[in-house]
């Protein structure tokens, strides 16, 4: 088995051809200078412009190019950013930020409050839909002079001091977005700026994208390295044997396959975390589609929820790095609730209610993820169980963006996704279950259209309810309510180790990890 894998890797690498032809060779030789950082990037993001980039790739780019007003450390406190001070009013109704002084956009133009004004109250709120779901609660944001905002409440929004990073609530630069229509599609030409710690320089598309330091950069000392390329490298045994033969320095969570984990970690010179992604929790689960006839019944949708053996999943498919989902929230959120847990797998139980129902061998469309083998593996899986339960499943692939536009435009009968879940059930997961964000156009947000009063009136309460144990209690009951529905098939809570030369320090040092930037890392 050994010798096998050796050889498919020798063998992916050869024919992919990527070695050879598509990355620049100075920034990949084993000579390359030390201030020179090489990251695997996969799938190539559709567009890394910000608020428009979501998905990760797109912020794992992004994250080094635009800033929040904050950023969290591994207990999700706030650290100041382009914020230097932050307080929050003790009735949680005014927040005001202190600016930062001196900081410039990468165009040379002056970062102030008037910037933070328009990416916090126009900008991510028509961008973000997690955004739109917190400023609701907003009564006003604005600037009390050319570095200080204020930003007051209409009611409280218990974890809105959370919402500041920049994979949420990043800097957008005003004077090139202000005019523009940000109901449309990103820009596909223009400047990528922000007031990160590297600058973009160059995206060959297929290929890698290249930032370089930002030598006007607002904190003292940082950036260490002065050149990062993220290399897109479709093939997963590509990326491993990239990594292997020193072309590759970092390959991020969820990057390599997780078979491949425990044997890189053995190299001479690899380092292994599980850290930096405390604030995104991700997890995956299935999206059913409400809006088909077909899963109108909750008996139709429990025979799917039945049929996923969502173990096999975590200890098979996913090298037991992803514990199986015990419902809709992760138990590294807040207010998850132990008591509150969806059915296990009953093949039997499952084909039993297919009967009930008459089901007539309706073919269902089971989308999955672009993401790699692992995704390909989980898909396969759950298609399996399915067809073994009775149903009739066609297991649809595509590519990133065609996934986007599938989900986006509720293309699907049941379909693969992962999403991060921000610390807060305000933040991070109510968005997919309330009927106010079933938006078309969004893949971020309620794509299945499930619709519960119920449920709304519950998020709700436990996002303006300022007491925790009050907010506890309206989160646990939201939480029977959504498995009792069956709004999803909840699956797996994802850890996603990063494998990275023990050469680099410092390379995770936010609640964020690498979604933060890699400013701060330097090579020994």
């Amino acid at each position: 088995m050994h010798i096998n894998r050796r050889t498919l890797i020798a063998s992916a690498a050869t024919t992919a051809g990527f070695m050879a032809t598509s990355l620049p060779l100075h920034a990949m030789a084993q000579s390359a200078p030390s201030n020179v950082i090489n990251v695997a990037l996969f799938p190539e993001p559709t567009t890394i412009t910000v608020g428009w980039g979501q998905t990760g790739p797109s912020q794992l780019v992004g994250g080094n190019i635009n800033e929040g007003l904050l950023r969290y450390d591994d207990k999700l406190q706030p650290m100041p950013c382009l914020a230097t001070a932050w307080t929050v009013s003790k009735d949680q109704m005014v927040y005001t930020f202190t600016l930062k002084k001196g900081v410039t956009w990468h165009d040379g133009k002056p970062f102030d409050a008037q910037d933070a004004v328009f990416s916090i109250d126009k900008f991510t709120r028509s961008l973000n839909p997690r955004v739109r779901v917190a400023m609701q609660s907003v009564e006003s944001v604005k600037a009390l002079d050319s570095h200080t905002v204020e930003i007051r409440m209409k009611e409280v929004f218990a974890p809105f001091i959370g919402l500041f990073d920049s994979s949420t609530i990043p800097m957008a630069p005003r004077h090139l977005y202000e005019n523009t229509d940000l109901s449309g599609k990103p820009p596909s030409t223009g400047p990528i700026i922000g007031t990160g710690p590297y600058k973009y320089k160059e995206w060959v598309r297929g290929s890698y994208i290249h930032l370089v330091r930002n030598e006007k950069y607002h904190e003292a000392g940082i950036p260490k390295i002065d050149n990062v390329y993220f290399h897109v490298i479709p093939d997963a045994a590509s990326r491993a044997a990239a990594f292997e033969s020193g072309k590759i320095d970092v390959l991020p969570g969820g990057t390599v396959e997780y078979f491949d984990v425990a044997r890189l970690a053995k190299l001479p010179g690899v380092a292994v975390s599980s850290k930096g992604w405390e604030k995104f929790a991700p997890m995956a689960w299935l999206w059913i589609n409400h809006r088909n006839p077909l899963f109108q019944d909750v008996r139709m949708r429990q025979a799917i929820e039945l049929a996923v053996d969502r173990d096999a999943l975590s200890k098979v498919v996913w090298q037991g790095y992803a514990p199986a989902a015990t419902g809709p929230f992760p138990s590294q959120v807040p207010f998850y609730s132990k008591a509150v847990v969806q059915p296990k797998r009953d093949k039997a139980k499952a084909a039993k209610l297919l009967q009930e129902l008459g089901y007539k061998g309706q073919t269902i469309r089971l989308l999955g993820l672009p993401f790699g083998e692992t995704w390909n593996r989980s898909a396969e899986l759950v298609r399996q169980n399915l067809l073994e339960a009775g149903f009739k499943v066609e297991l649809v692939a595509t590519d990133l963006a065609g996934s986007v536009s599938k989900q986006s435009n509720w293309d699907f009968d049941l379909a693969f996704t992962y999403m991060f879940q921000y610390g807060d059930p305000a933040l991070g997961i109510s968005r997919n279950y309330v009927s106010s964000e079933i938006k078309k156009g969004s893949p971020f947000n309620n794509v299945g259209g499930y619709q519960s009063a119920k449920a709304d009136a519950l998020f709700f309460r436990g996002s303006r309810e300022a007491d925790p144990q009050k907010r506890a209690e309206a989160y646990a009951e939201v939480q029977k309510t959504l498995i009792d529905d069956v709004a999803a098939v909840w699956l797996l809570e994802l850890n996603f180790p990063t494998v990275y030369r023990s050469k680099i320090t410092n390379l995770i040092n936010s609640g964020i990890g690498l979604n933060d930037s890699i400013a701060r890392a330097s090579i020994r």
